[in-house]
C-alpha cells in the first residue's frame, strides 16, 4: 500500500535527481544573500570556521534525520511524524505550516531579484545603483506585485509538471549552470582592484584574506557565542531544515539510494555555494566600501550595496550584474520550487487532491498573501518591535514566525522524538538499510540527543528575547 501511495505522489528516478533537487533547495537566497553579510558581520574567517564545524555536525544531523524520516515513512511532512509515533502528528502539522508561511514572502523576495535582473538586462544597471532605487521599487504599489506573480508562476509551472519530469529534470539542468555562474563571478571578484593612492592598491585578494583568516585577536566570548548563534540560524536557511522540504524529497527517494553518500554530496554543494558566495561578495565589498562597508551592509547588501559596486566597475559592471542576478534568480527558483512542493505534497495526501488542484490552490493562496506582503511597504505599512529587538513590517513578521519560532520548534521536537522516543536507530537503520557504512554514527547519536536540542533551544530563547 505504501509503495502504491509513493507512485501516486511521484518519485525520483535515482540518486542524482534527488541530490540535484535537494541541493537546489539548500542552495537558495540563504546561501547567496544571507551568508556573505553574516560572514562580514562576524569577522569573516571566524564565522566561516564556525559554520564549517556546525555544518558537519548540527547540519549533517538534521539533514540526515529529515531525509531518512521521509524515505522510511513514504509520507508528506504532514503525515510522516504520525507514522513514526502516533502521538507526534502535531509536529507534522507545524512542519507543514512552515512552508505555507514562507512561500508567499519568499516569492516576494524572488520577485525583487527578478526585477533587478530585468533592470540590468534592460541596461538600467546604473539607475539601480542610485540612492533610493530599491526603496522606491518596494514602496510602489503594483510593480512588486507583478514581479511576485511572475516569480510564483515560474515555480508553480515546474511543480505542476511533477516530481520526475518537472523538479528532477529542472534541477539537473539548473544546478550545474548555477555552479558555473557562481564560480565565474567568484573568480572575477578576486581580480578586482582599486587605487586608494598613487602607491597603494586594494585588491579582491585582500578581501579574500579577511574572509578566510579568522581574527582571534578580537574574538571575545560574547562575539564567539553570537557567531555560533548566527551560524546555527544560517544553517536553518541554508539546508532547508525544519521546513518539511527534506522529508518531502526524502519520501520520493528510491530504496536503493545510498542516503549517507547523498547527504554528504548535498553538504558539499551547500558549503561550496556558501563559500563561493562569500568569495563573490566580500572581496568586492571590501575593495569598494572598505571594512566599514562590510560591517554595515546587512540585509540590504544584495539590493543596495552590490549595485553600487557594480556601477563603480563601469560598463563591465553591467555584465557582472546580469550574471550575478541571473545566478541569484536560479538559486531562488530552485528553493521556491522545493518550498511549494512541500505544501503540495501535504495537500495531495491530506485531501486526496490531484497535483494540478493542489498546485493551483496553493499558488492562489501564496499569491493572495504575497500581495498583502507587497502592500506592507505602502498601503498597509506599519512598524512593530519584535521580541528580539528588531523592527518589523508584514514580511518581517512572517519571517519571524516561520524562521525564528516555528522552525526551531519543529527542529527541537524532531530531536526529542528521534533522540529519546523512537531512538536514533530509527534513522541510522534506514540510512544503512542497503549495507551502507554510517561513518559519523557516534557523532549523529550525540548530536541528535544532546548537542542539537541545546543549540536549537538557544536559538528559540534568543528569538523570544529571553537571552
Amino acid at each position: 500500500m505504501e509503495r502504491g501511495g509513493t507512485q501516486r505522489r511521484g518519485s525520483f528516478r535515482g540518486s542524482l535527481g534527488f541530490i540535484m533537487a535537494a541541493a537546489g533547495s539548500a542552495v537558495g537566497l540563504g546561501n547567496i544573500w544571507r551568508f556573505p553579510y553574516l560572514a562580514a558581520k562576524n569577522g569573516g574567517g571566524l564565522f566561516l570556521l564556525v559554520y564549517l564545524v556546525l555544518a558537519g555536525s548540527f547540519g549533517f544531523t538534521l539533514l540526515t534525520t529529515e531525509i531518512a524520516i521521509g524515505r522510511k515513512t513514504r509520507r508528506s511532512p504532514l503525515k510522516a511524524y504520525g507514522v513514526l509515533h502516533k502521538k507526534s502528528g502535531w509536529i507534522g502539522v507545524l512542519a507543514c505550516v512552515v512552508p505555507m508561511i514562507i512561500m508567499p514572502y519568499y516569492c516576494v523576495i524572488g520577485g525583487w531579484v527578478l526585477k533587478y535582473e530585468t533592470a540590468y538586462i534592460a541596461g538600467q544597471g546604473f539607475a539601480a545603483a542610485e540612492d533610493g532605487y530599491f526603496n522606491a521599487f518596494i514602496s510602489s504599489q503594483w510593480e512588486p506585485v507583478l514581479f511576485l506573480l511572475l516569480f510564483l508562476l515560474m515555480c508553480s509551472a515546474v511543480v505542476l509538471i511533477g516530481v520526475e519530469k518537472g523538479i528532477e529534470r529542472f534541477s539537473k539542468v539548473l544546478m550545474p549552470v548555477l555552479i558555473l555562474l557562481v564560480c565565474g563571478i567568484a573568480v572575477y571578484a578576486l581580480t578586482i582592484r582599486q587605487e586608494k593612492s598613487p602607491d597603494q592598491f586594494v585588491t579582491g585578494l585582500d578581501g579574500l584574506r579577511i574572509f578566510l583568516i579568522p581574527d582571534f585577536g578580537n574574538a571575545t566570548l560574547q562575539k564567539v557565542l553570537q557567531t555560533i548563534v548566527d551560524a546555527v540560524t544560517q544553517l536553518f536557511y541554508s539546508l532547508s531544515i525544519a521546513m518539511g522540504i527534506l522529508i518531502t524529497y526524502g519520501s520520493y527517494v528510491p530504496d536503493d539510494t545510498d542516503l549517507v553518500h547523498s547527504v554528504g554530496v548535498i553538504e558539499i554543494f551547500d558549503l561550496l555555494v556558501a563559500f563561493l558566495a562569500g568569495v563573490m561578495v566580500i572581496p568586492a565589498v571590501y575593495v569598494f566600501m572598505g571594512p566599514e562597508g562590510m560591517a554595515e551592509s546587512g540585509p540590504s547588501l544584495m539590493f543596495v550595496s552590490l549595485p553600487k559596486i557594480f556601477a563603480d566597475m563601469g560598463n563591465v559592471g553591467i555584465g557582472v550584474g546580469i550574471a550575478f542576478f541571473l545566478m541569484v534568480l536560479f538559486a531562488a527558483v530552485t528553493s521556491g520550487i522545493s518550498i511549494l512542493e512541500a505544501v503540495v505534497s501535504s495537500l495531495m495526501e491530506q485531501f486526496a487532491w490531484s497535483r494540478k488542484k493542489a498546485v493551483i490552490i496553493e499558488t492562489l493562496a501564496a499569491m493572495g498573501i504575497g500581495v498583502i506582503v507587497c502592500f506592507g511597504y505602502n498601503l498597509l505599512y506599519f512598524n512593530v518591535r519584535l521580541p528580539n529587538g528588531k523592527d518589523a513590517q508584514i514580511l518581517d513578521l512572517l519571517d519571524y514566525a516561520s524562521n525564528n519560532l516555528l522552525m526551531p520548534a519543529v527542529a527541537l521536537a524532531t530531536c526529542i522524538l528521534i533522540g529519546w522516543i523512537v531512538k536514533p536507530e530509527t534513522v541510522t537503520e534506514e540510512a544503512t538499510k542497503n549495507g551502507e557504512r554510517f561513518g559519523r554514527k557516534a557523532l549523529y547519536n550525540f548530536m541528535i540527543r544532546f548537542a542539537a536540542p541545546v543549540m536549537v533551544m538557544v536559538i528559540l530563547l534568543s528569538s523570544l528575547g529571553v537571552i
